[in-house]
């Protein structure tokens, strides 16, 4: 049995009582996706700054892990950090590379970030969108489109961002996903679709989905803000899903009520995949008290990830993904590896093993036990 020796000098066995398998199929009562991250190569700079080099098989590979367990992947999403470290280029080879053999559904993120930073005109802005879009479309993947920090510093009022998304969902020949990232993961999307009061700006999001609801699949909500999703859920014309990207409120909001649910699409999904998928068959079967068994466990841990500052919640999911034998290292694109503190990683060893989350205790308590030593003596 795999004992990890945590900083201060306490002992954590891990737990062996995790059995979860791949279901036999995906789940038929939810669409869900994980956002991935991306695998850094350690032997290239991939310092901050410097353009992203990835280790291309392991990223594929944890691709592959995520369809076998029956989810979609949400590609080239904030998970895989967009405007942290990740570059368009590697983008837009990531897009490429994972659509090409992809075992499942996949979406992918279109955004501006190919535009230097800085002030730019509301053209630079649309056009930008649109080359990105072409990409994602080439490659096969089905678009979202992210929320832009250009668009957000550039746009003037509602009637911008209204402008600028119809024409893209016109150039669009598949259903987009529509994406509204709070100010917890980006600070620079203050004031996005039109206003920082969200009221007013939810008003301007449904304008946008009314117009055109055959465009659109759905829309992503991570405003950590479960109150807000379900009434915006309730609104939503049918035929448009609403996708949790609640990080903190995932289970009810999935689950839902005698008035709807919200599908998935989830960063802390790639972290908790066996569980999640656990969860998401134990529903299929009517069976709540399983589903609840499944990812209850699992919420402290996402707590802990997306806590503030939440933009840094990549860094919990690499070190997880690590633990896990999904990569040989951990190292991230931007040396984003020190956006956490050892405390924090200590906790996240206690919650991942409480929600029976090692797979392979003795691998886990290994590469950790290497971790703490280096990082705390």
């Amino acid at each position: 049995m795999g004992v990890v020796n945590l900083p201060g000098g306490r002992r954590l066995p891990l737990s062996t009582e995790a059995d979860w398998g791949p279901p036999a199929a995906p789940p038929s009562r939810r669409i869900a996706y994980a956002a991935a991250h991306v695998v850094a190569d350690p032997f290239a700079e991939n310092a901050p700054g410097a353009p992203a080099a990835l280790d291309w098989e392991s990223t594929l590979a944890f691709r592959r892990h995520l369809w076998s367990y029956g989810f979609g992947v949400a590609e080239a999403m904030d998970t895989a950090q967009r405007g942290m470290g990740l570059d368009y280029a590697a983008t837009k080879e990531l897009i490429r590379r994972s659509a090409a053999e992809a075992g499942g559904r996949i979406v992918a993120g279109v955004a501006t970030d190919q535009l230097a930073p800085g002030q730019v005109t509301l053209d630079q802005v649309r056009k930008a969108y649109s080359e990105q879009l072409a990409d994602v479309l080439t490659a096969g993947a089905n678009p979202v489109l992210m929320c832009s920090r250009h668009l957000a510093a550039t746009a003037r009022d509602a009637d911008d961002y209204l402008r600028i998304y119809r024409e893209l969902l016109n150039e669009s020949d598949k259903p987009v996903v529509l994406h509204w990232l709070g100010t917890a993961f980006d600070p620079a999307l203050e004031g996005y679709w039109g206003s920082s009061d969200v009221d007013k700006a939810t008003e301007t999001v449904l304008e946008l989905i009314n117009s055109n609801p055959a465009k659109v699949d759905g829309i992503k909500i991570s405003l950590l803000d479960a109150d807000h999703e379900i009434r915006l859920r309730r609104r939503l014309p049918d035929g448009v899903r609403m996708y949790t990207g609640d990080d903190f409120n995932y289970p009810t909001l999935i689950m839902g009520d005698d008035k709807g649910y919200s599908d998935a699409l989830l960063g802390i999904f790639a972290a908790i995949a066996p569980a999640a998928a656990g969860a998401l068959e134990a529903l299929d079967r009517g069976d709540r008290e399983s589903y609840n068994r499944c990812l209850d466990p699992t919420v402290p841990l996402s707590r802990h990830i997306f806590q503030k500052p939440t933009f840094y919640y990549k860094t919990g999911i690499v070190f997880l993904a690590w633990l896990n034998g999904h990569q040989e290292h951990f190292t991230m694109v931007g040396g984003l590896q020190s956006g956490r503190s050892v405390p924090h990683f200590a906790k996240l060893v206690e919650l991942a093993n409480d929600a029976n989350l090692f797979l392979d205790p003795d691998v886990a308590a290994h590469r950790a036990n290497r971790f703490f030593e280096v990082v705390a003596g």
